[in-house]
């Protein structure tokens, strides 16, 4: 019988010593520099050492950042659910119907997933246009010139955002559902359990990791975009990402810019906090082992 490990084992924690190492030194150590920066002021557009509470006042006391945050953390979710939605049919095809072409979908899903964000998003704009290709098929089947003006607009914004963030969700819950025990599903055709109730009481929970993991993966990365609501939402709708370069680069603000890095920081924990704990009650209440 193997005998267990404990963490109190010098060895095991000797392992992750090099683990340890790399987080604080990419992540530890610049998130205290961030927060001694938000502390600091700006003279002349140089950074002054003055350690007061300057900057963190003028964040808590204007609306228009806390708009910004609010307006983030809503495409975010709402870009979540879209992703996770399409992907649950996608990944459930590829694992259970398309066994003989999930490959190559995959393969084909990992090249639209390695090309350049920035061409796909201007592709995106040269398809979503006034001119562009979608309009301009529209016009053939003579729905009129610039039917569709989409662009621009936060709805651009967020089909650029689903579509690029799209394949971690993808990736995610079919990996979840390829390890399902096949047999468990037969059993449940034999014991008379239609195709959807085998779905919704066998599949479904026992992917419902890899499901949690690719929302988790999609709402930390839809936190921080930056191209689409630049590119294809023309400035109109700006997310944080965007008010923290505006910050940095074009305000020469640091602290500021640190702050709201911050303050993002924050609201993403605890919105990533508060979708562990939905989770895991959903999964207790339907009988999962989390």
């Amino acid at each position: 019988m193997a005998q267990q490990k404990s963490w109190r084992d010098g060895a095991l924690q000797l392992t992750t010593l090099p683990l340890v190492l790399v987080f604080a030194a990419f992540f530890l150590v610049p998130l205290a520099m961030t927060a001694v920066l938000s502390f600091q002021g700006m003279q002349n557009y140089r950074l002054s050492w003055t350690w007061n509470l300057a900057i963190w006042s003028d964040v808590f006391s204007q609306w228009h950042y806390w708009s910004i945050m609010g307006r983030t953390l809503g495409m975010a979710s709402v870009a979540t659910g879209l992703c996770v939605l399409i992907a649950l049919p996608v990944a459930y095809a590829l694992v259970t119907r398309l066994q003989k072409w999930a490959d190559h979908v995959m393969v084909l899903v990992v090249f639209a997933f390695l090309t350049d964000a920035v061409l796909k998003t201007f592709g995106w704009v040269l398809f979503l246009d006034r001119s562009g290709v979608m309009n301009g098929m529209l016009e053939v089947l003579g729905l009129g010139k610039a039917a569709v003006d989409v662009l621009f607009s936060p709805f651009a914004t967020m089909i650029g955002m689903v579509y690029n963030l799209l394949p971690y969700a993808i990736f995610t819950i079919a990996l979840s559902m390829a390890r399902t025990d096949r047999d468990l599903v037969l059993a449940a055709y034999d014991s008379g359990a239609s195709r959807w109730r085998a779905l919704r009481e066998i599949t479904l929970p026992l992917a419902w990791p890899g499901i949690v993991a690719g929302g988790v993966l999609v709402f930390v990365l839809s936190l921080g975009v930056f191209l689409e609501p630049k590119v294809m939402g023309g400035g109109t709708s700006p997310m944080a990402a965007e008010l923290i370069r505006q910050s940095f680069e074009t305000r020469v603000n640091w602290p500021l810019g640190a702050a709201l890095t911050l303050v993002l920081i924050v609201i993403g924990a605890v919105s990533l906090i508060a979708i562990g704990g939905l989770a895991f009650f959903a999964a207790r209440k339907r009988g999962v082992r989390v």
